[in-house]
């Protein structure tokens, strides 16, 4: 793999699922520009390590409006003493928005990770849940996980980049991972959100880049 990058960095691809593309659930802005080039390294097997990440919801998932009395989707609540964004339904576990792109090949991808299982508590990040009812945000176990195979340098991309991506990224950051943001591989749920996006990942040490093949 003479294009390959350290087998201590791993790429983790953020919910690149139909319901986040155009005509799906929950679509994310221009979310399709993204999957040809994710697809390509994965192809070129790039990196040694890769992560997937599947959002996969109970019908009955508290983040969706319609589980909330008189609930608007992009709403936002108080939950557990914390701001929640109310979303319409969306990779319900099952269903064909909730599966993996079948444009990709994901064959490379070592461990896919679903997350927003537990009906009580939403799950942008791929190290951490969000707060649940203690306050708390429990953990998924990949920190754990990627440093066993030595990896100490995080790569992400995906959707939605002001939600998921972002978070995600910034959980690397504080769990000590060096972290790179593969800003053209992702999209957000909305461009509007992409300077303070941007704030929070550099106020993070996160470093900004373009995907490795264009360098």
């Amino acid at each position: 793999m003479p294009d390959s990058l350290s087998s201590n960095i791993a790429l983790i691809v953020i919910d690149l699922q139909p319901d986040f593309m155009p005509g799906g659930a929950l679509p994310c802005h221009d979310g399709a520009g993204i999957v040809d080039g994710i697809a390509g390294l994965l192809r070129r097997r790039h990196y040694r390590t890769v992560v997937a990440t599947q959002d996969w919801h109970p019908a009955d998932h508290i983040s969706f409006a319609s589980n909330h009395p008189n609930g608007q989707s992009f709403q936002t609540i108080s939950l557990y003493g914390h701001t929640q964004t109310l979303w319409p339904d969306h990779c319900v576990q099952g269903t064909a928005g909730a599966a993996l792109d079948p444009r990709v090949d994901w064959t490379a991808v070592d461990l896919i990770l679903r997350k927003g299982t537990d009906p009580r508590v939403d799950s942008y990040s791929g190290f951490r849940e969000n707060h649940g009812p203690d306050g708390n945000r429990p953990t998924t176990g990949l920190a754990g996980w990627l440093r066993e195979r030595g990896i100490d340098e995080i790569h992400v991309c995906g959707l939605a980049r002001d939600f998921c991506v972002s978070w995600t990224a910034q959980d690397a950051a504080d769990l000590g991972f060096r972290t790179r943001f593969l800003w053209d591989l992702t999209r957000p749920v909305t461009p509007d959100n992409d300077a303070a996006t941007r704030m929070a990942l550099l106020s993070a040490n996160i470093s900004i880049n373009q995907t490795p093949h264009a360098e």
